[in-house]
């Protein structure tokens, strides 16, 4: 594209952290990045209901969640509806490159999350990347 902006993949970010301090700097972050937000839940049943009544673009995800169900659940679930997950966890499941694009372990930084989010978006679309620090992508799960 000649002297132009590509247009981003990436718009509408469901954010599903069962960390409140993490979700809200996540939240806060994104949005400042001109992504929307479309929800910041930490149940996996929520986050299911969110993605039947609202098109998303991304889920940004822990492993962990409130309640019995996983990240890992939520995955599989947004898999099979053809939605990219990025895991943001400090545990990274064995699994995660059949069910994921890409994991971003935690502790990160601002920086690292908005250079995360341009890496995923140009993934997406792509395009050759070279993840921040910290993050993987993974070429079978890609959606």
């Amino acid at each position: 594209m000649l002297f132009g902006k590509r247009k981003r993949i990436v718009n509408r970010i469901l954010i599903v952290e069962d960390e409140p301090l993490t979700a809200f700097d996540n939240e806060n972050l994104i949005g400042d990045q001109g992504y929307e937000v479309v929800a910041t839940l930490d149940r996996f049943a929520d986050a299911v209901a969110t993605l039947d009544s609202e098109q998303v673009d991304l889920i940004l995800c822990d492993v962990r969640l409130t309640g019995e169900r996983t990240g890992i659940d939520l995955a599989q679930v947004a898999k099979n509806r053809r939605i990219p997950v990025l895991f943001v966890t400090g545990a990274l499941p064995e699994n995660a490159s059949e069910l994921v694009i890409g994991c971003l372990l935690k502790p990160y930084s601002d920086r690292t999350l908005k250079a995360t989010l341009a890496a995923v978006d140009k993934y997406l679309a792509g395009e050759k990347v070279r993840p921040p620090r910290g993050l993987t992508l993974y070429p079978s799960a890609k959606v």
